[in-house]
């Protein structure tokens, strides 16, 4: 498999999925790097998360399980 060449913020996520970006983010804690899943640091400590193209569907499939 390739390594991904991009990565989604957290804020993206949310808005490609329709869905609130906190709770996003306490499904993403059920999610390992091999789900496309992966922090993102930048400067003065600030971090984000970030999900491959993998890891949105991971993040959609969680939601989806969620709502049954």
């Amino acid at each position: 498999m390739a390594a991904p060449s991009y990565v989604f913020t957290i804020a993206r996520a949310a808005e490609m999925l329709g869905e609130d970006e906190e709770w996003l983010e306490e499904l993403a804690d059920q999610l390992e790097p091999e789900d496309g899943c992966l922090w993102i640091y930048d400067t003065e400590d600030r971090a984000t998360l970030g999900f491959t193209a993998r890891g949105i569907e991971s993040l959609k499939e969680l939601s989806l399980d969620q709502k049954q």
